[in-house]
């Protein structure tokens, strides 16, 4: 789970300087699934980003800035590997009342859903899978961070990165999510030139952001509302949550900002429309 708003602006200025440099938009499809089980990207015309040099994995945070007021909502859907016992318990790391809120507000939005998080709530995954409304990406398998450091999460080994990667794809996969996108987001936004090597070839584009929603752990909707409309500006991607348990004031987060949004001439897209808006640069 993303910490609170002022370390994660740190990280995505650290982001920044790390993002390649080669992310020049291609139109191509993902590398074909084996099976429906596959741990690839589904095959599609999904807009991606080139490669960086070497065929380093390419980082998109936000959308272009001058073809219009475009916002895209993104939304984490997540849980580590180690919180199924929470779960059984009664925790919700899910939210539905949400993903209703989004339905009725006819808002779009890309759901980054780690495996672990589809298979606790498969009828949920599948549902969002299946809503033309919504695109449905990887957040890994395990949410465990793929540098050191990074905010406390436990780490994924370098050597079993990608495999963590491929073990959300498939995940997904089984839940029911027909066509997941070949769109990652690293857990907790943390990544590095390491771990954006050990990914080269999946054929995915890293997706960061460039505003910091604070809905993580928040308790006042109101603030969070204000950093948003505050932060948003055209092409840009919003990073939320859709866990209850962890994010409790995300719905009306989004009753409130939603309106007022589109008031200021603002018109809501998911992540694909935005790197497919994109000519060079991030």
């Amino acid at each position: 789970m993303i910490p609170p708003a002022r370390r994660l602006i740190a990280l995505c200025l650290l982001g920044a300087a790390l993002t390649a440099c080669g992310t020049a938009r291609q139109e191509h499809p993902a590398p074909s699934p084996a099976s429906p089980a596959s741990g690839s990207p589904a095959p599609s015309r999904a807009p991606v980003l080139a490669p960086g040099p070497g065929g380093l994995t390419p980082v998109f945070e936000h959308g272009p800035r001058t073809r219009g007021k475009t916002v895209a909502f993104t939304f984490d859907a997540d849980m580590t590997a180690d919180q199924g016992p929470r779960a059984a318990a009664g925790e919700r790391f899910d939210n539905p009342g949400l993903v209703r809120a989004l339905r009725e507000l006819k808002v779009p939005a890309t759901v980054f859903m780690t495996g672990s998080w589809a298979e606790q709530y498969p009828a949920e995954a599948r549902d969002l899978g299946r809503d033309p409304r919504f695109e449905v990406a990887n957040h890994s398998w395990s949410h465990y961070a793929f540098t050191a450091d990074c905010y406390g999460l436990p780490t994924v080994d370098a050597g079993r990165m990608r495999a963590d990667v491929e073990r959300a794809y498939a995940s997904l996969r089984a839940a029911g999510v027909p066509h997941p996108m070949p769109y990652f987001r690293f857990p907790g936004g943390c990544y590095d030139q390491r771990a954006l090597r050990a990914l080269s070839g999946l054929g995915v584009t890293a997706v960061q952001w460039d505003v910091v929603s604070g809905d993580a752990f928040a308790t006042d909707a109101d603030a969070v509302a204000r950093q948003v409309l505050d932060g948003v500006r055209p092409g840009s991607v919003v990073v939320l949550h859709c866990t209850r348990s962890a994010a409790p004031t995300t719905e009306q987060v989004v009753r409130t900002v939603v309106p007022e949004l589109r008031g200021r001439g603002y018109r809501f897209v998911k992540v694909s429309e935005l790197i497919g808006e994109t000519g060079t640069g991030r």
